[in-house]
């Protein structure tokens, strides 16, 4: 619930940021080049036991033109959610994820933008049992999309909120939500 609240707030800033924008007319988005991006991701299993993962999230890409781009992303757990699973103790960590993205853009001002992705990536957990005494790694390929905001500070600095779905490819893998906030450098 508090990586909710942090996205939110997140979402608050980039918006209210954005009303003086419509009133200038420098064009700070970002039409080419290159870009790179740091930040805190929050990981939310969608079925089975809920699981909530913080991790941090690095991304560079590449944008072609105003409406397309590619970006690429690998992230690392930074803690450890622990729960209960019929009868027994669990605790679940991140140890890390990656994917590759396709990413549309919609400049709505020149300093605001909204983003979609698509695109294809693994994650690597480890589950430690403590009632069985067990302890196990689980791979999972996954198909993700998702959409965000992005908003310019400079011509060279951003902070983008976004949403990625990670669709778990298998019967019985967990599917994910990633929220995540960062900051973005433009070069």
């Amino acid at each position: 619930m508090k990586s909710l609240a942090l996205i939110a707030a997140g979402a608050l800033v980039c918006s209210v940021a954005a009303v003086p924008a419509f009133a200038q007319s420098n064009n700070w988005y970002m039409p080419t080049g290159l870009y790179g991006s740091l930040g805190y991701s929050n990981l939310d299993t969608s079925q089975g036991p809920d699981v909530d993962l913080s991790a941090i999230t690095g991304r560079v890409g590449a944008r072609f033109g105003r409406y397309i781009g590619v970006e690429g992303e690998i992230t690392g757990g930074i803690g450890d959610d622990r729960y209960g699973y019929a009868g027994d103790s669990i605790k679940a960590n991140l140890n890390d994820q990656y994917a590759g993205y396709v990413v549309g853009y919609l400049p709505l001002t020149p300093q605001f933008e909204l983003l979609g992705r698509v695109g294809y990536g693994g994650q690597d957990y480890r589950v430690k049992d403590y009632t069985a005494d067990t302890s196990q790694g689980y791979h999972y390929d996954s198909v993700n999309f998702g959409a965000g905001g992005q908003y310019s500070l400079t011509p060279h600095d951003a902070i983008r909120v976004d949403y990625t779905r990670f669709d778990a490819q298998g019967h019985d893998n967990p599917d994910s939500n990633v929220w995540a906030v960062s900051y973005v450098r433009k070069f």
